[in-house]
């Protein structure tokens, strides 16, 4: 089984090519520009590079959220076009899940954070359990401080509100603060495909028609269309 994922939850976004559990090829791209202007060519880029072409793909898989709320609607698009345009199957993954997996045997919780704005982030707590991660606290948006107080053990964080707000973090918690190294403190689009090839492998596929992105909370734009601005 082949399997094409796209992550374009953060600006360090990426496409990644398995077959049958080996990775084959990953890209991954800044996209400060915007995702739409780099997404295509690195799909490109990566079939290419695996002498492959789109037909070939048999699984779509897409990271769902939360994060940019303008890179999950380019993603979604991107993969619901590529799942129209070839008759595959489509699955999808939770960002911050695929993000733990950047450190699978961790002895302590694992905390991946995205900048969320308005003084929040995006965070789950994922435990080890021997073979899979298991969630101790759900994805969500919530206030940095309010989610420190939930956390009673050491924790390995990740991601840029890691690193945004390391101090703050490491001020409440001291020597139970954990960072990743800075190789793995970025979203890796391999894990996607990886649980993405997992869930296909279940036949856990999701339909195109209804897919939405993982928001969490509503938009700036939208708060303040609801507030008459």
């Amino acid at each position: 089984m082949k399997i094409l994922a796209i992550d374009t939850s953060t600006m360090l976004g990426g496409v990644a090519l398995m077959d049958n559990n080996v990775l084959v090829a990953e890209a991954r791209m800044n996209v400060r520009l915007t995702h739409s202007e780099r997404l295509m060519p690195g799909i490109s880029h990566v079939l290419d590079s695996s002498g492959l072409r789109l037909g070939d793909i048999d699984v779509f898989a897409v990271a769902v959220g939360p994060g940019s709320f303008t890179g999950l609607r380019v993603g979604l698009s991107t993969v619901k076009g590529l799942v129209y345009a070839t008759g595959k199957r489509l699955v999808t993954v939770p960002t911050l899940e695929a993000f733990a997996w950047n450190v699978p045997f961790s002895r302590h919780l694992v905390c991946p954070l995205l900048d969320a704005r308005r003084k929040e982030v995006y965070a789950g707590l994922f435990r080890w359990t021997g073979s899979d991660f298991s969630r101790v606290v759900n994805e969500q948006a919530i206030k940095l401080e309010d989610l420190l107080s939930r956390i009673k053990e050491p924790a390995v964080f990740l991601g840029e509100a890691a690193i945004l707000y390391r101090e703050s973090i490491q001020g409440a918690l001291g020597d139970k603060a954990l960072f990743a190294q800075p190789q793995v403190m970025v979203p890796f689009p391999s894990n996607v495909a990886y649980l993405g090839m997992r869930k296909a492998e279940r036949g856990e596929f999701d339909d195109p028609i209804n897919l939405v992105p993982l928001y969490l909370r509503r938009s700036e734009a939208e708060v303040k269309k609801g507030r008459g601005l």
